[in-house]
């Protein structure tokens, strides 16, 4: 038996974590690069960010009303308000002029700093006006009696001079954006995109925008892999569809490895005559990390590392493509770009229907998720083999289906790996 046949018939299958890890060891982060806080959202942070001051540096009142001294007010009610004399209104952004005293309280606004001597602020709606003079309140009635510390924030409240904001490899979203534009990050250092490179095979494939011929199809795979790049937070470069040739085809992904951190292709990874992946593998010195792994769709998913650069080779089957996405490419994409826990967390759903294929490996089926009555439930998208694309776009996860069996039952509790 010759090197391409033992390639084709002689594959040892390993299963989908055990890909996984062995992809997972040849990971390398980009570099780091700064970029505007306001173009950072969904990157990843490439230091640990740390507070040079407190938040807030000063007490900062919480509602709109009145800072008063607490002692004032123990005895207030609505049947027995007690009237303090006004004497300052502070909006937000002043700095107060006037320290509290007994008998004295200063109108201050949601955000302002608390004036010396207060240790409490009365919410407005607990309050009345009890007389103007000037266009001005002079005074006030407090009706409920608060404890000192009520409605401050003290100096550090929410954050501690010195104290972890941010570690390596968050992604920054809404709330991290506003942390660092609090603690002045105007430019952020984050994680490079990796630069994935993007084939597919098959001499059958038109461009995009060719017409139709006797037995040739568009190159859909493509643009579907680079879609989900982006999703997953690379940076895509579609390639040229590539031929039959193994020798044209090795030569273009040489030169592919040299300019992007990750090389994706589709088809040519089965047992056909004309699966040209199978005879590059044969004839190339890089190292082979696996050709079959124990899944349904996508079981020849293959891949291998040239020159400290991985390739990972995709079923030609949409389906299969885009499964094999999800569980290996998107989890590398995330790693390189700095993400600590790549991999979807699996969460429990109720089959929704009844699904009758048992399987000698694992299926992972793509899936739509709804919510009835508090619980989550899961059917497949559509049509659910490999070589159909339109479900495609109305699957939110994976449907993990174990081996074996002769299907399952609607009701039955499964894990979904949300796609996100």
């Amino acid at each position: 038996m010759n090197s391409d046949t033992k390639l084709k018939f002689g594959r040892k299958v390993i299963a989908v974590d055990e890909a996984r890890s062995l992809l997972y060891e040849h990971v390398i982060l980009t570099n780091p690069e700064s970029v505007p806080l306001s173009s950072s959202f969904g990157r990843r942070l490439a230091l640990d960010i740390y507070a040079d001051h407190a938040v807030p540096h000063f007490r900062r009142s919480g509602v709109d009303g009145y800072a008063v001294c607490s002692a004032d007010i123990q005895q207030a009610s609505p049947e027995n308000p007690i009237s303090l004399r006004v004497i300052e209104r502070i909006p937000s952004g002043t700095i107060p002029k006037l320290t509290i005293q007994s008998g004295l309280a200063s109108r201050i606004m949601t955000g302002a700093p608390v004036p010396g001597g207060a240790d409490a602020v009365v919410m407005l709606e607990m309050t009345d006006s009890c007389r103007e003079e000037g266009g001005h309140h002079t005074s006030v009635c407090i009706k409920k009696n608060v404890p000192a510390g009520s409605n401050i924030t003290p100096i550090a409240g929410e954050i501690g001079f010195g104290d972890l904001l941010l570690a390596q490899g968050t992604r920054i979203g809404p709330g991290e954006a506003a942390i660092l534009a609090t603690f002045g990050y105007s430019v952020v250092a984050v994680y490079r995109r990796p630069r994935v490179g993007i084939f597919s095979t098959g001499s059958e494939l038109l461009n995009v925008g060719d017409q139709l011929q006797p037995g040739r199809i568009r190159n859909s795979n493509s643009y579907m892999l680079a879609a989900q790049v982006e999703a997953a937070g690379g940076s895509p470069v579609i390639m040229q569809a590539l031929s039959d040739d193994a020798g044209e085809v090795e030569s273009a992904l040489r030169d592919a490895l040299a300019d992007v951190d990750l090389v994706l292709t589709s088809g040519g990874v089965s047992v056909g005559d004309y699966d040209v992946l199978v005879d590059v593998f044969g004839r190339f010195d890089g190292k082979l990390l696996f050709n079959k792994v124990a899944m349904r769709p996508g079981t020849p998913t293959s891949a291998a590392v040239w020159n400290n650069r991985l390739l990972l080779a995709l079923s030609g089957n949409p389906g299969a493509s885009f499964v094999g996405f999800e569980l290996f490419a998107k989890p590398l994409i995330k790693a390189m770009a700095g993400s600590r826990e790549p991999y979807p967390e699996a969460i429990s759903a109720f089959l929704d229907v009844d699904y009758d294929k048992g399987s000698a490996y694992p299926r992972y089926v793509r899936g739509i998720t709804h919510v009835e009555n508090g619980c989550l439930r899961v059917k497949p998208s559509g049509i659910d083999k490999s070589s159909i694309m339109v479900s495609i776009k109305d699957a939110d996860c994976l449907i993990y289906l174990p081996a074996g069996g002769k299907g399952f039952h609607r009701e039955e509790p499964v894990i979904v790996y949300p796609i996100v």
